[in-house]
């Protein structure tokens, strides 16, 4: 698949100004120029954050009514229900704002909708079982902005809520007695992007400011903050950036011995925003996924090492579950798409019966990956209605194109690069062809995926120091990528394939520098090349450590011959 490389051509006379002003190295300095943090402060904010950088949390729209209204219930200690998502940020938000309540000595129950069979938000039968324990104060973490009808019938059995969210409003904002959402449309705060349980955060600092209360109190949690932040890939910039940079400091010292049982069983050896967002993340997501939510809220708030034991066990066996059902349906997927030769079309719509509900939307992601074509990927149950998910491609709107359909859907929802659809089996034909033809109307086989590039370099000029001065630029995830390097004019002196094909790993020499580079998943490349050949490369740079020895390594996105 051709992909085009963008390379950044940044200010070489601003690289160098603030390579001296600043005194840091070249590959900092172009990274921090490419990335537009240039100022003075920009730069300080963004390297080294301190807790004086978070934003008023009384400039959220209604924070004030919200805080007066909980320790109003802390005072009377009244029945307090959280209600919240079945995902990270979710299980986060709730650990988070459960954590600090208790330790203002208010016991507060939780409730999270069962993925499988209750499906995402509120919901009208899990509201009335939660008043039927006596609830008075329902507050919401992670969802509820688009409950208007759930937070009405909640108001009818005389529930008063509380709605923390981070997810776009519609037109009618439920009545709720407070709802907290940046994303707001009368919303003055400077920042709009913080995850579900960075919201919570803002609520806990806002009831710790009023109270009285030391800054610990709740900057103590930052660790489970940055967790569930990393792991709901919200740009991490802005206050983003604080909670997530001064969080992994926190981590790395967690007094939450669930998260420690959790990272110590994730198998990375060093902790960083990849530990987070492939050791740790997925192991609490496939609770969700599998319908155990419960279980990951219960180890994070865990104080008894051996119930932490037992379900970071749990945890592990759901996770193990959660990739081979995932392996067998990627795996019918693939047989199903060239048995049909789907990949020849512009879109990839697939169907089974009885795939999991739970994993199909992290197949379809893969699907798109691997063809770079938008898939949709559905389960079809024994009455006939087929429950999907779907993951689209830069420059096609998948919300958009579905709204053109709704003549063959019973229904949908999502953005433009993420959908989940139901229909009728009978509408299944009629469906792919419309959006097969919405998509070649769009000229979507015109769009060629693009690899941004921060600089070129040579690699006689790289050095381990270099190399390990980038780590003050982690945490890296979702608007704040690793940095992506081309290499030019290299010669293969070695090359082989891994896994049976599917990885590539070569030895590259630049005059008398040589170093490694591992491709992952361009194992198909390997025919392609031959030792002797030159060859351009765009990749990160990494340090591999092997038995016990450390070398510089390549770790490669994209190969092309050198001209």
């Amino acid at each position: 698949m051709n992909k085009k490389w963008q390379i950044n051509e940044a200010d070489e006379n601003k690289i160098n100004e603030i390579q001296e002003k600043y005194n840091i190295n070249k590959l900092l300095a172009t990274i921090l120029v490419n990335r537009n943090i240039t100022e003075k402060e920009q730069i300080r904010l963004f390297l080294e954050p301190t807790r004086k950088d978070f934003h008023d949390p009384f400039l959220i729209t209604d924070m004030k009514k919200a805080v007066q209204r909980i320790i109003q219930a802390i005072e009377k200690q009244e029945k307090v229900t959280i209600y919240g998502d079945y995902d990270v940020d979710g299980i986060t938000s709730i650990t988070v704002l459960k954590s600090f309540l208790q330790d203002r000595g208010l016991e507060v129950k939780s409730y999270i909708p069962n993925r499988l069979e209750e499906g995402y938000g509120l919901n009208k039968e899990a509201i009335k079982k939660i008043k039927n324990q006596g609830c008075e104060l329902m507050i919401t973490v992670d969802c509820g902005i688009s409950g208007v009808e759930e937070i009405q019938y909640a108001k009818s059995l005389k529930i008063e809520t509380i709605i923390t969210d981070h997810h776009e409003p519609g037109n009618q904002l439920p009545d709720a007695l407070a709802v907290i959402d940046n994303k707001r449309k009368d919303s003055n705060y400077p920042f709009r992007e913080l995850a579900g349980v960075g919201v919570v955060f803002k609520l806990i600092q806002a009831i710790g400011i009023t109270l009285g209360l030391k800054e610990e109190e709740y900057l103590k949690y930052l660790d489970i903050v940055c967790v569930g932040t990393i792991s709901d890939i919200v740009p991490l910039v802005d206050e983003n950036r604080v909670i997530t940079k001064l969080g992994m400091m926190l981590i790395q010292q967690t007094k939450n011995i669930g998260l420690r049982s959790i990272l110590n069983s994730s198998g990375y050896k060093k902790i960083d925003s990849s530990t987070i967002s492939f050791g740790v993340a997925p192991r609490i997501n496939a609770c969700g996924r599998m319908g155990k939510a419960e279980e990951a809220l219960e180890l994070l708030l865990s104080k008894n090492i051996n119930e932490v034991n037992e379900l970071t066990r749990k945890l592990n066996e759901h996770n193990r579950i959660r990739q081979e059902t995932e392996k067998n349906i990627f795996e019918n997927a693939v047989e199903q798409i060239q048995k049909e030769h789907l990949d020849e079309k512009n879109t990839i719509i697939v169907g089974g019966k009885q795939w999991h509900h739970g994993v199909i939307g992290i197949v379809s992601s893969k699907i798109t990956e691997m063809y770079f074509k938008p898939s949709i990927l559905l389960s079809f149950g024994e009455d006939g209605i087929g429950k999907g998910s779907g993951r689209s491609i830069p420059g096609f709107d998948l919300h958009e194109a579905l709204m053109k359909c709704t003549n063959s859907l019973e229904k949908f929802g999502g953005h433009s690069m993420a959908v989940g659809i139901t229909i009728k089996q009978e509408q299944f034909e009629k469906f792919k062809e419309q959006f097969e033809l919405i998509a070649k109307e769009a000229h979507i086989d015109k769009i060629m995926p693009v690899i941004q590039v921060d600089s070129k370099i040579d690699l006689k000029n790289i050095s381990k120091e270099m190399v390990e001065s980038l780590k003050q630029l982690e945490p890296f995830g979702e608007g704040n990528r690793v940095p992506v390097f081309e290499f030019k004019n290299l010669k293969i002196d070695s090359i082989r394939a891994l896994s049976e094909g599917k990885h590539l790993k070569l030895t590259l020499k630049d005059n008398n520098t040589i170093i490694n580079g591992i491709g992952f998943n361009l194992g198909y490349l390997g025919e392609e090349y031959r030792i002797g050949d030159k060859i351009d490369i765009v990749g990160t740079i990494e340090i591999n450590s092997y038995n016990g020895v450390e070398s510089l390594q390549i770790n490669m996105k994209d190969i092309m011959k050198s001209l």
